[in-house]
């Protein structure tokens, strides 16, 4: 057996990160230079069997000055270390790359596979460097865990002097033709005990990129308190993901740079297809990871596509992990499979096909297809190739039945009501629009040159009728009035929406009144038009009446309403407030914060899949002709009506729960409630849930923060975490950058609030506005995404239709049969957990090792305990017929933040990042 002794170079300040094989198995490493750092040097090794020294490198000037001290140590003072490293293998191989597994066992076996490299924390006082030993991974055989039966470990043997000190890094290269994935590299053999290194992540072949991977242990430092024999590996591991801004970005890369959505139209493919640049001055936006793929040839300014079944760049380490893959696989052939029966039926009718009663909705839970194939199955048969239809039949018979959503589940009729249409504005999918009536008349900030008078038509008058006596003064005083308002943000394209084909919406108001019994019901909703030459105040007033004619009409202004809600739901409260403001989170946290930075550490949890399911979304659900634009009222505007969302009301500092709900007067100030605020309505489900995971996120987080920024200015004198917030302003939030508004980071105070804002977007925030999707969305009336008609007016053709059949006009103005399922099976996808989703307060197994801190484990412990203890006091809310908003006869319990679930679409669970 070959033992390693260490040699620094005369003149290295970093190490060759280069290593290569020599024959007989002997390790050595070429003097090449480190680049990006500008400091050039060797790293020698020698290897030692049975005391005779054998040199690896011969050269002559060196040799004269190094070996020999290194000879005349030999074996003495010396000890045996092994590296264990767990490797994750694909849990589906094909026969191809089992062979490859064979032949990759083959090359460890001689050393010739894997190389590692220690480095010590500790630096030679000669060199003024870390000290390095080398060695490779042998064994024929790699050793199966004893936990997971995809999972196998590799080891590597070193003999180290005495005095080399802790490791505090590891170096990898990998001489294989192809990546792998390296969980965590365990050293044994040193006096204070197991040291690990937790990795979770691909190692590229050396063969797409010369450079080695450096892995850090558990070990947190902030910069200043970083082991001089690691300072400038710490240093050269940044630099080495920013990347320089250039070149288009491979697969294999971990390059982590900012771009703005330019890459959502295909003006090359179809000049309907061109989109605007989402990002900078004319559509401010945050940035997106950057790909760097070349421009189209129809506009300079737009990137080229890549369309599936080909993926978009991502850092590798970002990508999905194979259940995932599988989890939104099976997803996306679901949709398909949703979507292919009324395709089918679309072409056969040479039209799409809209609702004509409700039991057509109803068969998509009963029997889950649209359209008799028996009937039509010769007409199908000449259309496509009989064995591919077969497959196709067989597998859609079993995946196109959809499960009942939520909200009819126990009351089918639920939906028709103002109470439950009331309610899901506190506990639905959207609950975060809703504010108190503040000031009466209500008044618009548009410019009245461009869209008329300010003032709204809800008047006093109007509005006292349905107040029992109370005056509107009186109302607004005790907080009783509250407003659902998307005026100002839908008007400004409500005509160029409504001259899309089969679009057709207003901008709404709708206003409610929380009685004495504790109970917010919907007393009138405005739907106002842009004037017109012929027209300059063009709103309509409505409210819920007793006869039948004003009781439909009511129904369709209530469904005008949902549509609005549902499309700002979806464009701004999802995708702008959750998805697209995360990534700049994420993009600055790998390029200015170490891995053994303590913030990358607590924030690495929460970083998890959401570059990957984002970049998904530009390729399919968000680009121009995507299911967004084709299923949601705004169309081919969808992303320009975002944007404006962003420019209005986007505010880092009112991102934190508390403050948003201050900011909406749904709390009001009071030091002695938790979070100091104090909900306007006691029974938000939403609000008082959240603010339950946002004290405990906020308690760990300031644990966590003390624990390790105990000393005076140590919050300012980090320069790492304040090149981190400069670059979320700067780069990620450019378009924002001068906001006056950006917290300060300056105290552990300031660094609390920012980090507990950012983990409850990518956990609590995110959980209460995705995984209701299906729940709710899933039953179409209920919330429809788009509208095709506008209500009918006495002087109008189609009042007369509407007279004689009120039902046929409703269901004619919902998404047709195609729109509505394709729509759904997105819901479906995007309300799913995978299985190996990863929830708010649990560490995966895999991971244990995560920080050397036993401190902050018991802290995390605390947050675990104290989700647990959540988790009951959400269930005996749910059980409290005192708090109608969740409980009562047919009403769905209110589970959206409870911490924990299972796989599937289970309406609950917080899973720690936007992971779907």
């Amino acid at each position: 057996m070959y033992t390693v002794k260490y040699i620094s170079a005369l003149n290295p300040q970093l190490y060759s990160r280069r290593p290569s094989t020599a024959s007989h198995g002997i390790l050595w490493a070429r003097r090449v230079p480190v680049s990006r750092v500008g400091s050039s040097g060797s790293i020698k090794a020698v290897i030692s069997s049975e005391d005779k020294a054998v040199e690896s490198e011969k050269s002559t000037e060196t040799n004269k000055e190094v070996d020999g001290p290194l000879l005349s140590a030999k074996s003495k003072g010396m000890i045996d270390v092994r590296a264990v490293i767990t490797v994750r293998k694909k849990m589906k191989e094909k026969i191809t790359e089992k062979i490859e597994d064979q032949w990759d066992y083959f090359i460890n076996g001689f050393g010739g596979g894997i190389v590692i490299q220690l480095i010590s924390e500790e630096i030679d006082l000669v060199t003024q460097s870390g000290k390095i030993v080398l060695s490779s991974v042998r064994g024929w055989l790699p050793k199966p865990s004893s936990s997971h039966v995809h999972i196998v470990e590799y080891a590597a043997d070193f003999t180290v002097p005495i005095d080399f000190g802790n490791p505090g890094a590891v170096i990898v290269t990998n001489l294989h033709d192809k990546e792998f994935y390296v969980l965590e590299i365990v050293v044994h053999g040193f006096s204070e005990g197991p040291i690990f290194f937790p990795a979770n992540t691909w190692i590229h072949s050396q063969k797409d990129n010369a450079e080695s991977r450096i892995i850090f242990s558990n070990q947190a430092y902030l910069p200043s308190q970083t082991p001089p024999g690691i300072k400038d590996l710490r240093r050269e591991d940044l630099l080495s993901v920013r990347g320089n801004g250039k070149g288009e970005r491979k697969a294999h890369e971990r390059v982590y740079d900012y771009a703005p959505y330019n890459d959502l139209g295909n003006p090359d493919k179809d000049d309907d297809l061109a989109r605007p640049v989402i990002g900078g001055k004319e559509c401010p936006y945050p940035r997106r990871c950057r790909t760097g793929r070349p421009p189209t040839k129809s506009d300079p300014l737009s990137e080229s596509r890549i369309e599936k079944p080909h993926p978009v760049y991502v850092p590798r380490d970002e990508t999905f992990e194979e259940i995932k893959q599988n989890t939104f696989s099976a997803g996306r052939l679901k949709a398909l499979l949703h979507n292919l029966i009324p395709s089918i039926a679309a072409t056969l009718s040479k039209s799409d096909i809209p609702f004509t009663c409700f039991s057509d909705i109803d068969m998509l839970y009963n029997k889950g297809v649209l359209l008799r194939l028996e009937d039509q199955n010769e007409v199908i048969r000449n259309t496509f190739p009989g064995s591919v239809l077969d497959k196709v039949l067989s597998i859609g018979e079993r995946l196109l039945k959809y499960e009942v959503p939520a909200v009819i589940k126990r009351d089918r009729f639920a939906w028709l009501r103002d109470n439950e249409f009331a309610r899901q504005t506190l506990a639905g999918v959207n609950p975060v629009n809703i504010e108190v009536l503040k000031e009466f008349p209500i008044l618009s900030k548009l410019d009245p040159a461009v869209y008329g008078p300010p003032e709204s038509a809800l008047k006093k008058e109007l509005i006292e009728e349905e107040l029992h006596g109370m005056s509107v003064e009186k109302a607004i005083e005790e907080n009783r009035l509250f407003i659902l308002d998307y005026h100002d943000m839908l008007l400004p394209f409500i005509k160029k929406i409504n001259a899309l084909p089969d679009r057709k919406t207003y901008a709404t108001r709708t206003v409610f009144f929380y009685n004495k019994a504790g109970m917010l019901r919907p007393i009138a909703i405005e739907l106002s038009l842009p004037p017109t030459p012929s027209s300059t105040y063009n709103k309509h007033v409505y409210t819920h009446g007793h006869d039948a004619t004003t009781h439909w009409i009511w129904k369709l202004a209530k469904a005008h309403v949902c549509s609005n809600d549902a499309g700002i739901h979806q464009l701004v409260n999802h995708w702008l407030r959750t998805h697209a403001s995360m990534e700049p989170y994420i993009i600055a946290t790998h390029r200015q914060l170490s891995q053994m930075h303590p913030i990358y550490k607590l924030l690495h949890p929460h970083m998890r899949y959401t570059l990957e399911i984002n970049a998904l979304a530009r390729q399919s659900l968000i680009n121009g002709g995507g299911i967004i634009e084709a299923s949601f009222g705004p169309g081919k505007y969808a992303m320009e009506l975002s944007s404006a969302a962003y420019k209005s009301m986007w505010r880092f500092d009112m991102e934190a729960l508390p403050a948003d709900l201050l900011r909406r007067g749904m709390a009001v100030a009071d030091p002695s409630m938790p979070c100091g605020v104090r909900l306007v309505i006691e029974d938000y489900p939403y609000a008082s849930d959240g603010l339950l995971i946002w004290s405990a996120i906020e308690e760990w987080v300031e644990s966590y923060v003390n624990h390790f920024y105990s000393e005076p200015n140590s919050v300012t004198s980090d320069i790492e975490l304040q090149a981190w917030w400069n670059e979320i302003k700067s780069k990620g939030h450019y378009d924002k950058r001068d906001e006056p508004w950006w917290p300060k980071l300056e105290t552990k105070e300031d660094l609390s609030g920012i980090l507990t804002t950012v983990i409850w977007i990518a956990s609590g925030q995110h959980a209460a506005i995705n995984f209701g999707q299906y729940p709710f969305g899933g039953y179409v009336p209920n919330r429809p995404t788009l509208l095709t008609k506008l209500i009918p007016q006495e002087n109008e053709p189609d009042y007369g239709k509407f007279i004689l059949d009120p039902q046929r006009t409703f269901l004619s103005s919902l998404p047709t049969q195609l729109q509505a399922t394709k729509v759904m099976a997105v819901q479906d996808t995007l309300s799913t957990h995978s299985p190996d989703e990863e929830y708010l307060g649990n560490v995966n197994h895999l991971h244990s090792h995560w920080i050397n801190d036993h401190e902050v484990m018991q802290l995390f412990q605390k947050f675990s305990a104290r989700l647990e203890e959540i988790e009951e006091i959400i269930n005996s809310r749910n059980k409290d017929i005192q708090l109608r908003n969740r409980s009562g006869a047919g009403i769905p319990p209110y589970e959206l933040l409870l911490p924990s679930s299972g796989p599937g679409v289970t309406g609950r669970g917080i899973p720690n990042s936007i992971s779907i």
